[in-house]
Protein backbone atom coordinates (compact mmCIF):
# COMPACT_ATOMS: atom_id res chain seq x y z
CA UNK A 1 0.00 0.00 0.00
CA UNK A 2 1.26 3.21 -0.75
CA UNK A 3 0.36 6.44 1.56
CA UNK A 4 1.22 10.02 1.82
CA UNK A 5 1.83 10.86 5.35
CA UNK A 6 -0.22 13.98 6.30
CA UNK A 7 0.51 15.10 10.22
CA UNK A 8 2.08 13.44 13.05
CA UNK A 9 -0.65 11.93 15.40
CA UNK A 10 -0.31 12.00 19.70
CA UNK A 11 1.86 8.97 20.44
CA UNK A 12 3.91 10.09 17.42
CA UNK A 13 2.64 7.95 14.39
CA UNK A 14 2.37 9.40 10.92
CA UNK A 15 -1.37 9.57 9.47
CA UNK A 16 -2.52 8.81 6.17
CA UNK A 17 -5.32 8.25 4.57
CA UNK A 18 -6.05 5.16 1.41
CA UNK A 19 -8.30 3.13 -0.15
CA UNK A 20 -11.16 4.54 2.08
CA UNK A 21 -8.98 4.06 5.56
CA UNK A 22 -7.34 5.53 7.96
CA UNK A 23 -3.33 4.40 8.03
CA UNK A 24 -1.40 4.99 11.00
CA UNK A 25 2.73 4.65 10.12
CA UNK A 26 5.19 4.45 12.95
CA UNK A 27 8.60 6.51 12.52
CA UNK A 28 6.99 8.45 9.53
CA UNK A 29 7.46 12.28 8.79
CA UNK A 30 5.07 14.88 7.53
CA UNK A 31 5.00 14.49 3.91
CA UNK A 32 6.96 11.24 3.61
CA UNK A 33 5.80 9.05 0.29
CA UNK A 34 6.10 5.90 1.68
CA UNK A 35 5.09 2.34 0.08
CA UNK A 36 4.08 0.62 4.21
CA UNK A 37 2.53 -2.98 5.02
CA UNK A 38 0.09 -3.27 7.27
CA UNK A 39 0.75 -5.18 10.68
CA UNK A 40 -3.00 -4.62 12.29
CA UNK A 41 -6.12 -3.75 11.16
CA UNK A 42 -8.59 -2.61 13.89
CA UNK A 43 -12.34 -1.68 11.95
CA UNK A 44 -11.52 1.12 9.76
CA UNK A 45 -8.04 2.29 11.32
CA UNK A 46 -4.77 -0.07 9.64
CA UNK A 47 -1.67 -0.13 11.69
CA UNK A 48 1.01 -0.06 9.31
CA UNK A 49 5.27 -0.11 9.19
CA UNK A 50 7.67 1.48 6.33
CA UNK A 51 8.58 -0.93 3.65
CA UNK A 52 10.25 1.75 1.78
CA UNK A 53 10.49 5.82 1.33
CA UNK A 54 9.16 6.30 -1.42
CA UNK A 55 10.09 10.28 -2.14
CA UNK A 56 11.18 11.44 1.22
CA UNK A 57 9.66 14.62 3.09
CA UNK A 58 12.19 17.48 3.29
CA UNK A 59 11.56 16.99 7.20
CA UNK A 60 12.82 13.64 7.06
CA UNK A 61 16.61 12.91 8.23
CA UNK A 62 18.89 9.88 8.17
CA UNK A 63 18.68 8.33 11.72
CA UNK A 64 22.17 8.65 13.08
CA UNK A 65 21.43 5.57 15.78
CA UNK A 66 22.39 2.20 14.36
CA UNK A 67 19.57 0.77 16.80
CA UNK A 68 17.01 3.20 15.64
CA UNK A 69 14.08 1.92 14.43
CA UNK A 70 14.26 -2.06 16.09
CA UNK A 71 14.90 -0.32 19.90
CA UNK A 72 12.09 1.18 21.40
CA UNK A 73 13.21 4.17 23.24
CA UNK A 74 13.62 7.28 20.05
CA UNK A 75 10.63 7.18 17.51
CA UNK A 76 11.31 11.26 16.16
CA UNK A 77 15.22 10.62 14.85
CA UNK A 78 14.21 10.36 11.86
CA UNK A 79 12.49 14.35 12.33
CA UNK A 80 14.98 17.51 11.89
CA UNK A 81 14.94 18.65 15.58
CA UNK A 82 12.55 22.01 14.25
CA UNK A 83 10.52 19.46 13.36
CA UNK A 84 10.11 17.34 16.03
CA UNK A 85 9.29 20.57 18.06
CA UNK A 86 6.68 21.27 15.47
CA UNK A 87 4.91 17.64 15.48
CA UNK A 88 5.30 18.06 19.58
CA UNK A 89 2.98 21.43 19.48
CA UNK A 90 0.79 20.20 16.98
CA UNK A 91 0.12 16.88 19.40
CA UNK A 92 -0.52 19.07 22.06
CA UNK A 93 -2.93 20.88 19.69
CA UNK A 94 -5.01 18.12 18.91
CA UNK A 95 -5.06 16.80 22.06
CA UNK A 96 -6.56 20.09 23.57
CA UNK A 97 -8.47 20.53 20.58
CA UNK A 98 -10.04 16.81 20.02
CA UNK A 99 -10.14 15.42 23.94
CA UNK A 100 -10.45 18.73 25.98
CA UNK A 101 -12.69 20.77 23.35
CA UNK A 102 -11.11 23.72 23.78
CA UNK A 103 -11.79 26.46 21.26
CA UNK A 104 -9.76 28.85 20.83
CA UNK A 105 -6.67 27.03 21.49
CA UNK A 106 -4.02 28.90 23.41
CA UNK A 107 -1.06 29.81 21.69
CA UNK A 108 1.67 26.80 21.75
CA UNK A 109 5.24 27.14 21.81
CA UNK A 110 7.52 24.47 22.70
CA UNK A 111 11.33 25.62 23.95
CA UNK A 112 13.73 23.45 22.81
CA UNK A 113 16.43 21.60 25.05
CA UNK A 114 19.88 23.14 25.43
CA UNK A 115 20.95 19.06 24.23
CA UNK A 116 19.29 17.31 21.32
CA UNK A 117 21.48 14.57 22.25
CA UNK A 118 23.41 13.02 25.71
CA UNK A 119 20.80 14.69 27.67
CA UNK A 120 19.23 11.75 30.10
CA UNK A 121 20.12 11.30 33.49
CA UNK A 122 17.77 8.70 33.98
CA UNK A 123 16.89 5.41 32.38
CA UNK A 124 15.82 2.22 32.77
CA UNK A 125 17.77 -0.60 31.16
CA UNK A 126 15.96 -3.81 30.43
CA UNK A 127 18.01 -7.06 31.18
CA UNK A 128 17.54 -10.52 29.65
CA UNK A 129 19.69 -13.31 31.61
CA UNK A 130 19.38 -16.10 29.26
CA UNK A 131 20.13 -14.26 25.92
CA UNK A 132 22.33 -12.17 27.68
CA UNK A 133 21.81 -8.44 26.63
CA UNK A 134 21.28 -5.75 28.44
CA UNK A 135 19.20 -2.50 26.43
CA UNK A 136 15.64 -1.22 25.83
CA UNK A 137 12.78 -3.38 24.30
CA UNK A 138 12.63 -4.10 21.35
CA UNK A 139 9.70 -1.84 19.22
CA UNK A 140 6.28 -3.66 20.21
CA UNK A 141 7.82 -6.57 21.97
CA UNK A 142 8.87 -7.45 24.99
CA UNK A 143 12.52 -8.47 23.76
CA UNK A 144 15.35 -7.03 24.37
CA UNK A 145 17.14 -4.73 21.36
CA UNK A 146 21.10 -5.27 23.10
CA UNK A 147 22.43 -1.70 23.13
CA UNK A 148 26.32 -0.72 23.35
CA UNK A 149 25.49 2.85 22.84
CA UNK A 150 22.16 4.74 23.51
CA UNK A 151 22.99 8.40 22.17
CA UNK A 152 20.93 10.27 24.45
CA UNK A 153 22.28 8.83 27.21
CA UNK A 154 24.43 11.68 29.05
CA UNK A 155 28.11 10.35 29.55
CA UNK A 156 28.01 9.10 32.79
CA UNK A 157 25.18 7.05 32.02
CA UNK A 158 26.96 5.95 28.89
CA UNK A 159 29.91 4.97 30.55
CA UNK A 160 28.22 3.05 33.11
CA UNK A 161 25.90 1.05 30.38
CA UNK A 162 29.49 0.05 29.43
CA UNK A 163 30.43 -1.36 32.90
CA UNK A 164 26.65 -2.95 33.26
CA UNK A 165 27.10 -4.91 29.98
CA UNK A 166 31.54 -5.73 30.74
CA UNK A 167 30.38 -7.26 33.83
CA UNK A 168 29.83 -11.36 34.37
CA UNK A 169 26.86 -12.74 33.90
CA UNK A 170 27.08 -14.76 37.45
CA UNK A 171 27.56 -11.15 38.96
CA UNK A 172 24.30 -10.10 38.30
CA UNK A 173 20.87 -10.74 40.54
CA UNK A 174 19.54 -13.92 39.67
CA UNK A 175 16.11 -12.84 37.85
CA UNK A 176 16.61 -9.18 37.20
CA UNK A 177 14.87 -8.23 34.35
CA UNK A 178 15.35 -4.62 34.45
CA UNK A 179 17.67 -1.97 36.13
CA UNK A 180 17.24 1.80 36.90
CA UNK A 181 19.65 4.00 37.06
CA UNK A 182 19.99 7.63 37.26
CA UNK A 183 22.75 10.38 37.54
CA UNK A 184 23.89 13.56 39.66
CA UNK A 185 26.69 16.08 40.03
CA UNK A 186 28.53 13.61 42.16
CA UNK A 187 27.81 10.17 40.16
CA UNK A 188 25.57 7.52 39.58
CA UNK A 189 22.93 5.28 41.53
CA UNK A 190 21.39 2.01 40.43
CA UNK A 191 18.28 -0.20 41.97
CA UNK A 192 18.44 -2.92 42.37
CA UNK A 193 22.11 -2.64 43.72
CA UNK A 194 24.81 -5.36 42.80
CA UNK A 195 28.44 -5.66 42.22
CA UNK A 196 30.18 -2.71 41.73
CA UNK A 197 27.03 -0.94 41.15
CA UNK A 198 25.76 1.61 44.47
CA UNK A 199 22.05 2.63 45.64
CA UNK A 200 24.28 5.83 46.29
CA UNK A 201 23.04 9.71 47.22
CA UNK A 202 22.89 11.86 44.67
CA UNK A 203 22.65 15.62 44.43
CA UNK A 204 22.06 18.24 41.73
CA UNK A 205 21.36 21.92 41.86
CA UNK A 206 18.54 23.43 40.13
CA UNK A 207 18.02 27.38 40.33
CA UNK A 208 20.22 27.33 43.82
CA UNK A 209 18.23 24.61 44.91
CA UNK A 210 20.20 21.24 46.16
CA UNK A 211 18.00 18.03 45.56
CA UNK A 212 19.10 14.95 47.00
CA UNK A 213 18.05 11.38 45.71
CA UNK A 214 18.43 7.96 44.52
CA UNK A 215 17.85 5.22 41.73
CA UNK A 216 14.82 4.46 44.23
CA UNK A 217 13.14 7.68 43.45
CA UNK A 218 11.62 9.58 40.52
CA UNK A 219 13.74 12.18 39.00
CA UNK A 220 13.50 14.50 35.74
CA UNK A 221 15.16 13.08 32.74
CA UNK A 222 16.76 16.70 31.67
CA UNK A 223 18.43 18.78 33.80
CA UNK A 224 18.99 22.00 31.48
CA UNK A 225 15.37 23.04 30.94
CA UNK A 226 14.63 22.37 35.04
CA UNK A 227 15.22 25.80 35.99
CA UNK A 228 13.16 27.23 33.52
CA UNK A 229 10.09 24.75 33.74
CA UNK A 230 9.69 25.75 37.65
CA UNK A 231 10.14 29.01 37.13
CA UNK A 232 7.31 29.20 34.68
CA UNK A 233 5.01 26.79 36.16
CA UNK A 234 5.39 28.73 39.50
CA UNK A 235 5.48 32.07 38.07
CA UNK A 236 4.79 34.64 41.10
CA UNK A 237 2.47 33.17 42.73
CA UNK A 238 2.70 33.38 46.33
CA UNK A 239 0.31 33.26 48.97
CA UNK A 240 -0.64 31.95 52.76
CA UNK A 241 -1.04 28.41 51.10
CA UNK A 242 0.20 25.82 48.48
CA UNK A 243 -0.31 22.27 48.14
CA UNK A 244 2.43 20.37 46.05
CA UNK A 245 1.00 16.74 44.52
CA UNK A 246 3.07 13.92 43.58
CA UNK A 247 5.77 16.06 44.79
CA UNK A 248 8.58 13.86 44.53
CA UNK A 249 12.20 14.58 45.89
CA UNK A 250 10.56 18.11 46.31
CA UNK A 251 11.18 19.69 42.69
CA UNK A 252 8.66 22.09 43.48
CA UNK A 253 8.23 21.83 47.26
CA UNK A 254 11.42 23.98 47.33
CA UNK A 255 10.82 26.94 45.45
CA UNK A 256 7.40 26.84 46.56
CA UNK A 257 7.85 26.68 50.23
CA UNK A 258 9.88 30.42 49.59
CA UNK A 259 6.62 32.01 47.68
CA UNK A 260 4.24 30.50 50.18
CA UNK A 261 3.61 30.93 53.64
CA UNK A 262 3.24 27.18 54.34
CA UNK A 263 3.26 24.13 52.10
CA UNK A 264 1.86 20.46 52.22
CA UNK A 265 3.49 17.89 49.40
CA UNK A 266 2.10 14.69 49.17
CA UNK A 267 3.72 11.47 47.37
CA UNK A 268 3.39 7.89 47.36
CA UNK A 269 6.95 6.54 46.98
CA UNK A 270 8.94 6.29 50.77
CA UNK A 271 12.15 6.56 49.57
CA UNK A 272 11.40 10.17 47.33
CA UNK A 273 9.61 11.93 50.56
CA UNK A 274 12.67 11.06 52.42
CA UNK A 275 14.58 12.61 50.35
CA UNK A 276 12.58 15.68 50.13
CA UNK A 277 12.29 16.12 53.69
CA UNK A 278 15.99 15.61 53.78
CA UNK A 279 16.43 18.56 50.86
CA UNK A 280 13.75 20.99 53.03
CA UNK A 281 15.82 20.18 55.84
CA UNK A 282 19.23 21.26 54.40
CA UNK A 283 17.54 24.23 52.67
CA UNK A 284 16.54 25.57 55.89
CA UNK A 285 12.99 25.67 55.24
CA UNK A 286 10.41 24.77 57.99
CA UNK A 287 6.91 25.80 56.51
CA UNK A 288 6.87 22.88 54.52
CA UNK A 289 5.14 19.19 55.36
CA UNK A 290 5.94 16.23 53.47
CA UNK A 291 3.30 13.15 53.27
CA UNK A 292 3.81 9.31 52.69
CA UNK A 293 0.32 8.72 50.92
CA UNK A 294 -1.22 8.47 46.92
CA UNK A 295 -2.59 11.87 46.37
CA UNK A 296 -6.01 9.49 45.94
CA UNK A 297 -5.74 8.37 49.29
CA UNK A 298 -4.56 11.76 50.62
CA UNK A 299 -8.12 13.35 49.42
CA UNK A 300 -10.24 10.40 50.59
CA UNK A 301 -8.76 10.65 54.18
CA UNK A 302 -6.60 13.67 55.36
CA UNK A 303 -7.63 16.55 52.83
CA UNK A 304 -8.58 19.00 55.38
CA UNK A 305 -8.44 23.09 55.22
CA UNK A 306 -7.57 25.34 51.56
CA UNK A 307 -5.27 25.93 49.64
CA UNK A 308 -4.55 29.48 47.38
CA UNK A 309 -2.37 27.14 44.62
CA UNK A 310 -2.03 23.78 44.12
CA UNK A 311 0.60 22.57 41.96
CA UNK A 312 0.36 18.76 40.33
CA UNK A 313 2.63 16.84 38.38
CA UNK A 314 0.76 13.18 37.88
CA UNK A 315 2.93 10.34 36.26
CA UNK A 316 2.09 9.72 32.37
CA UNK A 317 -1.53 8.72 33.46
CA UNK A 318 -2.56 11.62 34.54
CA UNK A 319 -4.47 12.35 37.78
CA UNK A 320 -7.57 10.06 39.31
CA UNK A 321 -10.68 11.05 38.97
CA UNK A 322 -10.59 11.56 42.70
CA UNK A 323 -7.88 13.45 42.89
CA UNK A 324 -9.63 16.33 40.20
CA UNK A 325 -12.53 16.02 42.38
CA UNK A 326 -10.63 16.73 45.30
CA UNK A 327 -8.78 19.63 43.77
CA UNK A 328 -12.14 21.63 42.63
CA UNK A 329 -13.36 20.71 45.69
CA UNK A 330 -10.63 22.63 47.82
CA UNK A 331 -11.40 25.54 45.07
CA UNK A 332 -7.58 26.99 44.90
CA UNK A 333 -7.10 30.43 43.65
CA UNK A 334 -4.95 28.97 40.79
CA UNK A 335 -3.92 25.31 39.48
CA UNK A 336 -0.65 24.44 37.55
CA UNK A 337 -0.67 21.11 36.14
CA UNK A 338 2.62 19.61 34.84
CA UNK A 339 2.22 16.73 32.18
CA UNK A 340 4.14 14.62 30.50
CA UNK A 341 1.31 13.37 28.34
CA UNK A 342 -1.06 15.60 26.38
CA UNK A 343 -3.65 13.08 26.07
CA UNK A 344 -4.40 12.98 29.80
CA UNK A 345 -3.32 16.10 30.63
CA UNK A 346 -6.12 17.54 28.12
CA UNK A 347 -8.64 15.03 29.61
CA UNK A 348 -8.52 16.37 33.33
CA UNK A 349 -8.03 20.19 31.76
CA UNK A 350 -11.34 19.23 30.33
CA UNK A 351 -12.62 18.65 34.13
CA UNK A 352 -10.93 21.14 35.78
CA UNK A 353 -12.68 23.89 32.81
CA UNK A 354 -15.95 22.07 33.75
CA UNK A 355 -15.69 22.68 37.24
CA UNK A 356 -14.96 26.85 36.82
CA UNK A 357 -11.48 27.66 35.54
CA UNK A 358 -9.76 29.02 32.68
CA UNK A 359 -6.65 28.67 31.12
CA UNK A 360 -4.30 31.45 32.65
CA UNK A 361 -1.39 30.60 30.33
CA UNK A 362 0.66 27.73 28.70
CA UNK A 363 3.91 26.45 27.74
CA UNK A 364 5.67 22.96 26.74
CA UNK A 365 9.15 22.22 27.43
CA UNK A 366 11.13 19.50 25.51
CA UNK A 367 12.62 17.48 28.06
CA UNK A 368 12.15 14.43 25.50
CA UNK A 369 14.45 15.08 22.29
CA UNK A 370 14.43 11.90 19.86
CA UNK A 371 11.07 11.23 21.35
CA UNK A 372 7.12 12.00 20.69
CA UNK A 373 7.30 12.73 24.54
CA UNK A 374 6.57 16.51 25.83
CA UNK A 375 6.39 18.01 29.38
CA UNK A 376 3.15 20.96 29.08
CA UNK A 377 2.73 22.86 31.60
CA UNK A 378 -0.45 24.65 32.24
CA UNK A 379 -1.69 27.44 34.37
CA UNK A 380 -4.96 28.15 35.46
CA UNK A 381 -7.15 30.24 37.46
CA UNK A 382 -10.37 30.50 39.08
CA UNK A 383 -12.67 31.64 36.50
CA UNK A 384 -14.49 34.01 38.53
CA UNK A 385 -11.10 35.37 39.71
CA UNK A 386 -10.34 36.53 36.31
CA UNK A 387 -13.69 38.20 35.32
Amino acid sequence: MNVEIERILPGGMGLAHAEGKTVFVSLAAPGDRLRVQVEREQGKVLFAAIEEVLVPSPLRIEPPCPYFGRCGGCDFQQLTYEAQLAAKAEIIRDCLHRIARLEPLPEIVVIPSPDQWRYRVRATWQVDEDQQTVGYYERGSRRVCDVADCAVLQPELQAKLEAVRATKWFEFPPGLKHLDVVAGENGSSFAPEFAEFETKELSLTVRGEIYRYNAEAFFQINPSLLGPLIDFALGDAAGASALDLYSGVGLFTLPLSRQFGKVLAVEANPAATRFARRNLQDAGLSNARVVTATVTDWFRSDATGAADFVLLDPPRAGAESAVIKGILDLHPAAICYVSCDPATLARDLKKLIAGGYVIDSLKAFDLFPQTHHVETVVRLRDADERG
